[in-house]
């Protein structure tokens, strides 16, 4: 599967979008807060993103998804507590 990445970073609203370059669907979408919390933690290496070496921007999608899907389940399966 091949994926574009679309960001635009050093804008008031950033935000960061990998599409599947075959149906042209968003695959994953992040923005503001969340994309300044991924790049605190060190999940996101704008850097790496800009790497001429393909396995690198690969490894930094692979991440993505992996964080991205993880906190999406893990707030699905969070009781709700207010009523």
């Amino acid at each position: 599967m091949t994926y574009l990445i679309d960001a635009w970073l050093d804008r008031p609203q950033p935000y960061l979008r990998i599409i599947n370059r075959l149906t042209g669907n968003v695959c994953l979408q992040v923005q503001g807060e969340d994309l300044e919390d991924l790049r605190e933690q060190g999940a996101l290496d704008i850097h790496d993103l800009n790497s001429p070496e393909p396995s690198v921007i690969k490894e930094q999608i692979r991440q993505l998804f992996l964080l991205c899907y993880a906190q999406t389940a893990r707030l699905s399966t969070t009781p709700d507590l207010a009523g």
